[in-house]
């Protein structure tokens, strides 16, 4: 396989460390900075290249990446194609009183239309279809609209924080960090091979979630709908709030990001029926600029069970 790579750097002029210089942040507007996807959090460590700025009492964010790929493959379940995959993302964080905050958040994907055929060549990859046929050595390409969100959090003493989540598109309390904004992962092009038992809910609709913090420790409870988008790319596949999922996270240091999640989801693949539980289980290391992800997920389905 011969793969050329381009990546275009959208967001470099400023990091998150950065946000202990914004005026009009207090502790509860720093935390929902740390978010990832959904509520899932890098470790603190972590500096997300971004742009940042302040309008009146509104920090604002704004990030994005694209990537330009020429994949060669030989042999019989190979392919080639020129794609891209990208996405953006903008967020705004506004004080609500002096121990909370609120942030709207966003993130769109133009794949729909720089990934032709819905679909792009990747070994060994599975998960949801193409044209009504299940995707084999195949990725699809995300939504246009990959996040859609709300989310508040209360400063209730020095030590622990209450967190409101919902998203008509987002991320619900399952897995690790999804690979579009886990560090380890910004500058692979291609979702990872073990998207579809760890992260695949990164693209959920209807999701609430509740979380509280009290120093290094994390708890969290969703609530979602749990079939994954369809083959139109361009609408938000709504649904009833029919599946449901925990994750306990521990940061031990500011280097360090650990989480055990599980859920259920009611008929997560839609050309096959029955219900999945899926475990996950996750140790994230960021230090000086070096970033690993040690990412395991189960799925079970019909007494059955395989691994990633």
């Amino acid at each position: 396989m011969i793969r050329l790579t381009i990546l275009l750097s959208l967001c470099t002029s400023a990091l998150a460390q950065d946000m202990h210089h914004m005026h009009n942040m207090n502790r509860a507007g720093m935390y929902l900075m740390n978010m990832a996807s959904g509520t899932s959090m890098n470790p603190y460590s972590s500096r997300i290249p971004m742009i940042m700025t302040e309008s009146g009492n509104w920090a604002l964010m704004f990030m994005g990446q694209g990537f330009l790929v020429d994949t060669q493959q030989s042999g019989p379940r190979g392919g080639d194609k020129f794609y891209s995959p990208n996405w953006f993302m903008t967020s705004a964080i506004h004080p609500a009183g002096a121990n909370a905050s609120f942030m709207l958040e966003a993130m769109i994907s133009l794949e729909p239309a720089t990934i032709t055929n819905r679909s792009y060549p990747l070994l060994f990859q599975t998960g949801e279809t193409a044209y009504g046929r299940p995707l084999i050595d195949a990725q699809h390409p995300h939504d246009f609209i990959m996040s859609l969100g709300f989310q508040y959090a209360n400063r209730i003493n020095r030590d622990t924080m209450l967190q409101f989540y919902y998203a008509p598109v987002g991320d619900p309390a399952l897995g690790p960090v999804a690979f579009p904004h886990r560090v380890s992962a910004l500058e692979i092009p291609q979702a990872t091979l073990g998207h579809h038992w760890q992260d695949s809910t990164h693209i959920a609709d209807n999701v609430a979630t509740v979380a509280v913090r009290h120093k290094w420790l994390r708890l969290e409870a969703s609530g979602f709908y749990g079939a994954e988008p369809n083959e139109n790319r361009w609408n938000i596949d709504w649904g009833g709030m029919d599946s449901y999922s925990g994750r306990v996270s521990a940061a031990p240091n500011q280097n360090w990001m650990i989480q055990v999640s599980a859920g259920h989801l009611a008929q997560p693949e839609r050309n096959e029926p029955g219900n999945v539980t899926r475990v996950t289980a996750s140790a994230a290391y960021t230090r000086n600029g070096w970033s690993s992800s040690f990412i395991w997920g189960r799925n079970i389905k019909h007494e059955d069970s395989t691994n990633s």
